[in-house]
């Protein structure tokens, strides 16, 4: 069987001082495998980093976003197998191994999950477990970490997807459950990531919102009946309830359960129109 080529991408924005011993651990235990670093308009020594680690750099001409930058690391990697990791150096170069072996079992896409321990704040912790078990079940398959930026994947079915993903950091979400849509495999290992050095590029305020945005995002992306349906219920469910009390009560029936039972049978009409769309979304485009 021919060897699979490696190529490792790394998206970055003034990461210097973090990728410079990132990069070298990165030679050491991949010698073999290209390692593209996406410069996303940084402003800081990136470029002279990579110069003396001779690793491919491709500069964006300013800041577009982790997404676009994943995006245009896969277009032009050269291997068959893609490996995405931060380059802040919380990902361990030592797992990458880990994950190439699991990906060899069978799987479509092998993502480094990590403990509650390892999450960057109490906050991120929680919404992320939110997140797991939300998807979880969605795809009635347990998502060990939804958010996780390392992943090892194969190149042709990654690149599958690429219209699908957002310039945004919410990349992860998207192809996860793009995977698990299309059928592919999707496996977990854990690992332990390393706390930062230097400030992070999340911004609590604008990216909590966008983060709560992600769970919506999660059921448009696989199923979003199984998402709109529940909300559904509960509205005919309230609006059944409070009109057994005004019939008792009052002995009518009221406009807020003629709302209730209106907007319980929008949601789902809503619910079923995006199924739909859903399904023409992920049709084979290469049919």
């Amino acid at each position: 069987m021919k060897a699979q080529r490696i190529s490792i991408v790394l998206p970055a924005k003034n990461e210097a001082a973090n990728l410079d011993p990132l990069l070298g651990r990165l030679r050491t235990t991949m010698p073999a495998a290209e390692i593209i670093v996406v410069d996303d308009g940084s402003t800081d020594d990136t470029a002279a980093v990579c110069g003396r680690h001779g690793v491919r750099r491709i500069a964006h001409p300013y800041a577009k976003g982790n997404g676009a930058a994943i995006k245009t690391g896969a277009r032009a990697a050269t291997g068959d197998i893609l490996v995405f990791m931060d380059g802040d150096g919380q990902h361990d170069p030592a797992d990458i191994p880990r994950l190439l072996g699991k990906l060899e079992e069978g799987h479509d896409m092998v993502v480094g999950a990590r403990g509650f321990a390892s999450q960057a704040t109490l906050g991120r912790g929680l919404a992320n477990t939110v997140y797991n078990r939300l998807a979880s079940w969605m795809v009635n398959q347990k998502v060990a970490d939804l958010t996780s930026g390392f992943r090892a994947v194969g190149a042709d079915k990654f690149r599958e997807f690429l219209y699908l993903l957002p310039n945004s950091f919410s990349y992860p979400t998207t192809s996860t459950m793009a995977f698990f849509r299309a059928g592919y495999s999707v496996a977990y290992i854990p690992i332990v990531a390393a706390r930062r050095e230097g400030k992070s590029h999340i911004r609590p305020m604008k990216d909590g919102i966008r983060f709560l945005l992600i769970i919506f995002k999660i059921g448009s992306l696989y199923s979003p009946l199984k998402l709109f349906a529940p909300i559904s219920l509960a509205f005919f469910l309230t609006g059944l309830s409070y009109y057994f009390y005004t019939y008792l009560h009052l002995g009518r029936f009221t406009n807020m359960s003629a709302l209730m039972f209106i907007t319980s049978i929008l949601v789902f009409l809503i619910g079923l129109v995006s199924e739909q769309i859903t399904t023409l979304l992920y049709k084979d485009h290469r049919q």
